[in-house]
């Protein structure tokens, strides 16, 4: 394995965020010439462009790698070793010992008759990004093959240069910043999320043929996103993109801070700037402060700046992160290379003239603490996730409960394997608090263990894999990370949690793996992150006397009122007692399921009640509801969302939080 140049060691101190000197310094105005006259203002003007642009040249470049042709065999297993250097710079280039031996052309108008897409038009300009000055793309109703294209591309180039070949790469880049900096309205055109794919399903061909193609890589035994019940275009399955000079994507960074693999099938390169994923938070500063304008924020904080980053129309130079000292590198990326990008690294760039390239996201074990974070500030946001990060973690980690020691495991996946117990011990400590907490705030709490797949909360839009609740008000999920203000309804004694079907097993697990105290140390010490942020200080005397997966025992029906404890629903939406045979209650006893009392219990109880608390007035007692119409229907009857109230007093407390959750 080797790097490209030395110079990349010897910036490397620059890279994990120390200053740089003379980044951003205003040059000599000596050298612009005599004041007044007409011909030095316009000398001054261009001049000052030109320096301004200086700062490229300081900008340090990534990683450059050159795996043989076995290190290449594995893709993920390549990418494990080279990550702790290479996600110190955000990202990396990677050069292909194979080559393709079908020309992308030729894969797009042959083996895939028939393929045509539209493209977004994109302004060439920087915007004050305030009430009046935002930047749109819109979508240009024109359908184009790869042909009509590169035709398009060519005559635009030749028309600005009067030649469409290449031009050396740093004349592009001033180009493209003086271009954007000019004021002017020209706009460029770029295929954007086209699906499909560019590498020849032909088996001679070496490339497409490898594990390298990158509708094979998402699906490869270490990636995670194996697990997905559906392909999604874009994340699991690759999509193109095609562009022409000035073509631009915006700065961004991943969905749910996934790994990314780009490629360059053919055509001219491309100039990428990379930020490493621990400057994430001083990069979204840098953005709140200097290029958003307070007024256009959904909400205060790096969160605002995120939820415009996600829309991935904000373009800025590199050099304002210069200026405020948040590490910066760039990359040239030419046709047969690779470009990763990694979790949480936010990157931008722009095509030198017609290309076609293809990505695709992906994901190892390491990415789990990550995709946390994600989670929860999609949570924060109110953002529907594009992947169920929970359902993935959980069956991640059934997968190792196969693995008696981790000596059974490969020395490349073991950073990975580690990852992943720490990450699932966390989710289900956090599970199971959340649990014990709600069970000592509501007494009636009733439980169900037919929760099957992934629920989206209803106020909050997080996924819920492992446990979420609902009630006759509302049968829309609610998760259970929220303040007391999301529990408060008219019916919130008929309150049901409906739990996963593995909750026992998946505890056991998590147990299990802390049973290493390395492991045990870093789950303490994240679940205490986690506490903080997730469950409201509602009630700390309650919270103050849990122990780790204390036992969890629903309390008995109050008594005169009628409620769904012991009482599950079917596929139809039908009630069904859980207790007898094969039934809830034998299977998890430690949940302690009860059986519904009958009218002659109830009125004994009632009795003792009256006259332990010298109650007087006598309580009437209403005949039990046949079982077809208890008042609790999930998935049937009508729906009802929380109160506009609710859910907006709800959104304040949540974005009030901490930002300590940020990795």
């Amino acid at each position: 394995m080797q790097k490209c140049s030395r110079n990349i060691r010897d910036s490397k101190a620059n890279v994990l965020g120390e200053p740089r000197s003379n980044i951003g310094a205003s040059p000599s105005h000596g050298s612009y010439g005599t004041p007044g006259s007409k011909c030095s203002s316009k000398k001054r003007s261009v001049n000052k462009q030109m320096n301004d642009l200086d700062w490229s040249s300081k900008l340090i470049q990534c990683p450059v790698y050159y795996p043989s042709r076995e290190e290449f065999e594995d893709p993920l297993v390549y990418l494990q070793k080279v990550a702790p250097e290479a996600s110190k710079y955000g990202i990396c280039k990677i050069a292909s010992p194979l080559s393709s031996s079908t020309p992308a052309g030729t894969v797009l108008m042959k083996e895939n008759r028939g393929f045509n897409f539209t493209t977004k038009v994109q302004p060439l300009r920087l915007a004050k990004w305030d009430m009046k000055d935002k930047v749109t793309f819109f979508t240009r109703k024109k359908n184009y093959t790869i042909r009509d294209f590169e035709s398009f591309a060519s005559k635009s180039m030749a028309g600005r240069y009067s030649i469409s070949g290449c031009l050396p790469p740093d004349f592009v880049e001033r180009e493209f910043w003086q271009e954007m900096g000019s004021g002017n309205k020209r706009t460029v055109e770029y295929g954007i999320n086209v699906e499909g794919t560019a590498f020849s399903n032909h088996s001679s061909d070496q490339l497409g043929s490898s594990k390298w193609n990158l509708k094979t890589l998402p699906h490869l035994p270490r990636s995670t996103l194996r697990l997905l019940k559906h392909e999604i275009p874009g994340v699991s399955e690759p999509m193109l993109y095609i562009g022409m000079l000035f073509s631009m994507f915006a700065w961004h960074v991943e969905d749910h801070y996934l790994y990314s693999i780009n490629y360059l099938h053919c055509g001219a390169p491309k100039t990428w700037y990379g930020v490493p994923g621990h400057a994430a938070v001083d990069f979204e500063k840098v953005v709140q402060q200097y290029i958003y304008k307070q007024e256009i924020l959904s909400t205060n904080g790096e969160d605002g700046a995120f939820d415009l980053l996600v829309e991935k129309t904000t373009m800025f130079s590199p050099k304002i992160l210069q200026e405020h000292n948040v590490p910066v590198c760039k990359a040239v990326q030419m046709p047969g290379e690779f470009v990763i990008t990694f979790p949480k690294a936010y990157h931008a760039g722009f095509s030198h003239g017609f290309n076609c390239a293809e990505a695709v996201n992906f994901a190892t074990g390491d990415w789990f603490s990550f995709g946390a974070a994600a989670s929860q500030r999609y949570s924060l946001l109110r953002r529907m996730p594009v992947v169920h990060f929970e359902e993935l973690l959980c069956k991640e980690a059934m997968l190792l409960s196969n693995h008696s020691s981790d000596e059974d495991i490969s020395s490349e996946d073991l950073v990975s394997v580690r990852c992943i117990k720490i990450s699932f011990a966390c989710l289900i400590r956090l599970h199971h608090r959340a649990r014990w907490c709600l069970s000592k705030l509501q007494p009636s709490l009733s439980f169900s263990f037919n929760s099957k797949g992934t629920k989206f909360c209803s106020i909050c839009k997080r996924d819920c894999y492992v446990s979420h609740t609902v009630c006759s008000c509302h049968t829309d999920p609610v998760c259970l990370f929220h303040d007391a203000e999301a529990f408060k309804c008219e019916c919130q004694s008929n309150r049901v949690l409906n739990l996963s079907k593995e909750i026992l097993d998946m505890e056991a697990l998590a147990k299990k793996f802390e049973q290493d105290e390395e492991i045990l140390q870093d789950v303490e010490q994240k679940s205490k992150e986690d506490i903080e942020l997730l469950i409201q200080k509602t009630n700390p005397s309650v919270q103050d006397q849990y122990i780790p997966y204390s036992e969890i025992k629903p309390v008995e029906e109050h008594i005169g009122d009628i409620k769904t404890s012991g009482v599950k629903h079917n596929s139809s939406g039908k009630p069904k007692k859980l207790f007898g045979k094969n039934t809830a209650a034998a299977k998890f006893p430690e949940y302690k399921v009860h059986a519904r009392p009958n009218r002659v219990e109830l009125a004994e109880e009632h009795a003792r009640q009256v006259a332990i608390e010298g109650k007087k007035r006598p309580r009437q007692l209403q005949k039990p509801k046949d079982k077809d119409n208890v008042p609790f229907n999930v998935g049937c009857g009508s729906q009802k969302s929380p109160s506009s109230s609710v859910t907006k007093q709800m959104t304040l407390n949540r974005l009030n939080v901490s930002n300590k959750w940020r990795l």
